[in-house]
């Protein structure tokens, strides 16, 4: 089994950190006019928001942990690793190309729904079939992740048509996209110590 180097074991595990420390922090910046229920992530990121540079600087080292992930993340499939590195490089671009302070962006609302797709296709993209593959990597929880993925981007595009609570919606499932690399990568680090011969 190809070892996973440690470092992707920090990439992968401050990537949930920084996003969710990144909304928080410029929601706080932004004060009572910001409904985190309501709206979304991409308003505190908004040209002229309180909270810009660090919503901005959230999402791009939140891209920066996903492309790191994937570079070190040898056991999975590269089709798998090439998915997660495109989410990473759309979340850059979602950083790059923020929405405007009102109304909508054909732009960035393209990257961020290419940005969706790509990570939550990668964990089956990743997997691999061999009995000896690490938990993470297994058919049953990738698809498993994929499709939690799947059903909580609908349900945020659901909320988000009917004017409901596109915010908690996009927290659920872009929190369970930015852990799912750790997980995987924790899986791999731990089944390559069970692997190692006791001396």
């Amino acid at each position: 089994m190809r070892l996973v180097p440690r470092w992707a074991v920090l990439s992968s595990g401050c990537a949930p950190v920084l996003l969710a420390g990144g909304w928080a922090i410029a929601a706080v910046l932004e004060g009572p006019a910001y409904d985190p229920v309501s709206q979304t992530i991409s308003v505190l990121a908004a040209y002229g928001a309180a909270g810009f540079w660090v919503m901005t600087g959230g999402l791009l080292a939140l891209g920066a942990c996903h492309l790191l992930t994937a570079l070190g993340l040898r056991p999975a499939a590269l089709a798998g690793r090439v998915a997660l590195a495109g989410g990473g490089a759309a979340t850059l671009g979602v950083a790059l190309v923020p929405a405007p302070s009102s109304g909508g962006s054909l732009r960035h609302g393209f990257i961020a729904g290419a940005g969706f797709a790509l990570l939550a296709v990668w964990p089956v993209l990743a997997a691999d079939r061999r009995r000896d593959t690490p938990w993470g990597l297994r058919p049953a929880p990738s698809l498993a992740a994929t499709a939690l993925m799947t059903v909580g981007a609908a349900w945020f595009l659901l909320e988000l048509h009917r004017h409901g609570a596109p915010g908690v919606a996009e927290r659920v499932v872009t929190c369970i996209q930015s852990l799912w690399p750790f997980v995987v990568v924790a899986s791999c680090v731990r089944h390559a110590d069970d692997d190692r011969p006791v001396v």
